[in-house]
């Protein structure tokens, strides 16, 4: 059985600006916090820090409390 697929949104600029607040997922999570990502629009894939991503679900919210 396969998991449903988790949406995030990269959130920083200092690390692939042009990417701020693009879909990604998560494919492989690693040690030291690390993640592989491979962004939706053109499977452009690179490893970072989980702190790089959100997920989707989490980031709507946030924006409509303010």
């Amino acid at each position: 059985m396969q998991m449903p697929e988790q949406l995030y949104i990269w959130r920083v600029k200092a690390r692939l600006p042009d990417r701020k607040g693009t879909l990604c997922r998560v494919l492989v999570r690693g040690k030291l916090n690390s993640c592989l990502v491979e962004f939706v629009s053109d499977g452009y894939r690179a490893v970072t820090g989980r702190n790089y991503v959100r997920k989707v679900q989490a980031q709507m919210e946030k924006e409509d409390a303010d």
